[in-house]
């Protein structure tokens, strides 16, 4: 069993806090960015686009966070809407923002005329990397309690201030969800150099996130229900209905395009907003 004794709040300003979930929330963001600028370079390209979008992408993360949250939680908010918008009070979903940030990036790359597949791409691997360094606060504040477990690696809590309940073992459901998303971005970041076809990685992406969240919320208590399942799972078993054909048809296109010459060879992997187009096609 390991004991987590860590007070969830770094430092204490008079009636502010500076809290460890906040704090790696900001890491997160960071090392998100830091890893989808490499991967646009890693493709050729300027990672300008990256830095750029970060203005429209970030601010529609945090939005759609809340509104999901809110929209989860209507029972908490039907009485006094205007308590909605105080975010700073707490509770944010993830999957939120993940569609959120999505969604901001999307309008910024297509305004822009930035390469689409590459950018899906790039925005992919900052979404996943960064969310499993976010989870870190999660991990340190006990905020998402896990069911009951007696096994070698159940935590304990044991700070007075922590968001967990004191004295019981637990699953680290988010520990799991954290090392879940680490080992497959580092399996994605293996395969991009290998992947003839650009906007593949996007996709995978989401299966395997989604994936994650199905199975780690087995292990978790905290969160709504939708259909019998939890929330996340619901919202992670919807995205799967799109991602995986969105996957299939990024494939299937691919195949469509027009063989190579004799004796021609590619030099840079296809891109999924090329294939098909036989004066594009490389």
């Amino acid at each position: 069993m390991i004991e987590i004794h860590i007070d969830p709040n770094l430092i204490r300003f008079g009636g502010l806090v500076l809290a460890w979930h906040g704090i790696f929330t900001a890491v997160g963001i960071l090392a998100g960015v830091w890893l989808a600028a490499r991967v646009m370079r890693m493709y050729g390209l300027s990672d300008e686009p990256v830095y750029n979008a970060i203005i429209i992408a970030v601010p529609s993360a945090i939005i759609g966070a809340r509104v999901l949250y809110v929209l989860g939680n209507w029972a908490q908010f039907s009485d006094n809407i205007l308590d909605a918008f105080l975010i700073y009070k707490g509770g944010i979903s993830v999957w939120g923002a993940v569609l959120g940030g999505i969604l901001g990036g999307l309008y910024h790359a297509l305004r822009n005329k930035t390469p689409l597949a590459e950018f899906a791409d790039a925005a992919g691997m900052g979404l996943f990397f960064g969310m499993a360094i976010g989870r870190i606060g999660d991990i340190i504040n006990g905020e998402h309690r896990g069911s009951p477990s007696d096994a070698p690696w159940s935590v304990l809590y044991t700070h007075p201030d922590t968001l967990g309940e004191i004295g019981r073992s637990v699953h680290l459901a988010v520990g799991y969800e954290m090392l879940w998303d680490l080992v497959f971005v580092g399996l994605l970041l293996f395969l991009i150099p290998r992947l003839r076809v650009r906007g593949v990685v996007f996709w995978l992406f989401l299966i395997l996130y989604s994936v994650g969240r199905i199975w780690t919320h087995e292990y978790r208590t905290d969160g709504g229900q939708v259909l019998g399942l939890q929330e996340a799972q619901f919202l992670g078993l919807l995205t799967l209905a799109i991602a995986v054909p969105g996957l299939l048809w990024v494939l299937f296109t691919a195949r469509r395009r027009p063989p190579l010459a004799s004796g021609d060879t590619p030099t840079t992997p296809v891109r999924a907003d090329e294939v098909g187009t036989p004066e594009t096609a490389r």
